[in-house]
């Protein structure tokens, strides 16, 4: 007997609870599909061949002189009844060939599938491996093409060779003018040295000339004064 199953509100899973196991049910479908005991209407199919050959069989034991054209009816219905019988088997034989086929055939098309997955794997996980290296080329060729415009900036080599001979040839004039105003410094220094050093004497000489006029003069006007006075 089958329970009555559970409507499973939003969001949750649906469930069915039954009175027998799967491999219980399959057990029971195929008996019945072997007996043919389970029909839509009428009598079951097993029960009308059992009912053919239980009139048959009774048919024989009679043992009468005028009963073989019973028989035969009999035997013909019989036989009639196991044609209308096997019929089904048969077409459920061609449906079980069909579906063991179509089973054969869906595991052929999963393996491929599944072989396709994996080599579709195995070529992510190298296009993957050719991004990354794509990625590292790309980024290099950005720093080579950084460097070259840094480098493109700066004037060329022989240019920056003029400009350091340049530069020398410069710094040596300039340390020669240098030591030259060094010298000149020092000639006037001594130069101004002397003159200080004349005018020092000068002053000197003038001086000591300004003291023997006064003498002079002193000694003059007394000589005066002493004759005045003779």
């Amino acid at each position: 007997m089958i329970k009555a199953r559970r409507v499973a509100g939003r969001g949750e899973e649906m469930s069915a609870h039954y009175a027998f196991s799967p491999s219980e049910d399959e057990v029971i479908i195929k008996q019945r599909l072997l007996t043919r005991t389970t029909t839509t209407r009428g009598e079951p199919p097993l029960k009308k061949l059992q009912k053919r050959f239980t009139a048959f069989a009774t048919e024989i034991e009679k043992q009468s002189d005028n009963n073989s054209a019973e028989c035969e009816k009999f035997y013909k219905a019989f036989l009639q009844e196991i044609a209308t019988f096997e019929l089904p088997l048969l077409k459920s034989q061609a449906v079980v060939d069909a579906n063991i086929r179509e089973k054969e055939s869906f595991i052929e098309l999963q393996e491929e599938i599944e072989s396709q997955i994996c080599q579709a794997k195995s070529d992510i996980e190298e296009l993957k491996k050719q991004l990354e290296m794509s990625r590292v080329e790309r980024r290099h060729k950005e720093e080579c093409e950084a460097v070259r415009k840094l480098v493109a900036s700066w004037p060329p080599r022989s240019e920056t060779e003029r400009l350091i001979t340049d530069l020398q040839a410069e710094i040596a004039d300039l340390e020669a003018e240098d030591v030259s105003c060094v010298r000149m410094l020092d000639l006037r220094r001594k130069q101004f040295s002397l003159l200080l050093h004349v005018v020092e004497e000068l002053q000197n000489t003038i001086t000591e000339d300004d003291q023997k006029l006064s003498l002079e003069e002193l000694s003059g006007g007394a000589g005066s004064d002493a004759m005045a006075l003779d």
